[in-house]
């Protein structure tokens, strides 16, 4: 079988692989295969170039993720403040010590600015700040 074709089979391979596994890295394995596999094909050139050449497009392809993942701004998941803030909720009646807002099909303990005293409940309340896992919500007007 032709070498270059092995290459690119190989990526393939590993391009598959990429689908079932968590992360990225298989990707660029399998993408400078591929193109190793291309050179190749095309020029046959010795097995040390041929390294070089798989190790330079390997390279490549990791410092253009780094590249591209620096220009990112990190995403905050998992966190109480994660889209919560602005958010409008419906104030709970008490039926313990602390207030609770419900937002969606969740439940938060929430307080009150100081500023404000506590209203009749139920009232619908905007989410200004997150303070640990308990809401800052104040009423809309």
């Amino acid at each position: 079988m032709e070498p270059g074709l092995i290459w690119i089979l190989g990526g393939l391979l590993l391009l598959i692989a990429e689908l079932g596994l968590p992360g990225i890295f298989l990707l660029w394995v399998g993408l400078a295969a591929i193109g190793t596999g291309m050179v190749v094909l095309a020029v046959l050139p010795p097995f040390p170039a041929v390294v070089a050449i798989f190790l330079g497009l390997l390279t490549a392809g990791i410092a253009l993720a780094l590249r591209l993942k620096a220009r990112r701004p990190a995403v905050r998941v998992n966190t109480p403040d994660a889209g919560l803030v602005g958010r409008h909720g419906m104030l709970l009646p008490m039926e313990g010590p602390e207030l609770r807002v419900r937002i969606g099909d969740s439940d938060w303990p929430a307080r009150l600015p100081a500023d404000v005293k506590v209203p009749e409940a139920p009232l619908r309340v905007r989410v200004e700040g997150v303070a640990g896992t308990v809401l800052v919500v104040r009423p809309i007007a």
